[in-house]
């Protein structure tokens, strides 16, 4: 059996007396808290219309430009037949654009369109506007800085892995 302090709890990812900085110690506490937060926000609802892949390709398309199908299915670490009825669904709705790639013609290229923008805007304003939420009710100032500082730093962390 493992040692006591080898998995840390949630509270020791929300500084319950945890102030250590070794870095083994931090990044277990930071993916229990980050991992909790993530699981959170994907088991509360939005009121848009976007399932959990189809919002993750087109952030994909937003984010990283045009691309096949292929290339997003390996992107986003799922097979090519679901990124497929994803890309399909998305189609269907106008969200994405279909055109020949300019280097090769016997391939297919896709974008996001203006419509899909808007729809992946809502849902990204609507994840914000629930955070905001949560900040608004339970958390003191100080409490609001401390994660606004952090924010970058997660962020920089995130961009190493």
């Amino acid at each position: 059996m493992a040692p006591k302090d080898a998995y840390p709890t949630t509270a020791d990812a929300h500084g319950g007396g945890a102030t250590s900085t070794d870095p083994h110690d931090v990044a277990a506490a930071l993916r229990v808290s980050v991992g909790m937060l993530l699981r959170r926000m994907r088991q509360v609802p939005t009121d848009g219309d976007l399932t959990l892949p189809e919002s993750a390709a087109l952030a994909r398309l937003d984010r990283s430009g045009p691309a096949t199908s292929a290339a997003l299915a390996k992107q986003e670490q799922i097979s090519p037949q679901s990124m497929g009825a994803t890309l399909a669904a998305l189609h269907e709705r106008g969200l994405i654009e279909r055109a020949a790639d300019p280097q090769d013609g016997r391939r297919i290229v896709l974008s996001i369109s203006a419509a899909g923008l808007t729809a992946l805007r809502s849902r990204r304003n609507e994840r914000v506007e629930q955070l905001a939420a949560a900040l608004a009710q339970d958390f003191t100032p100080a409490e609001l800085r401390q994660l606004a500082q952090a924010a970058p730093l997660i962020e920089r962390l995130a961009q190493r892995i």
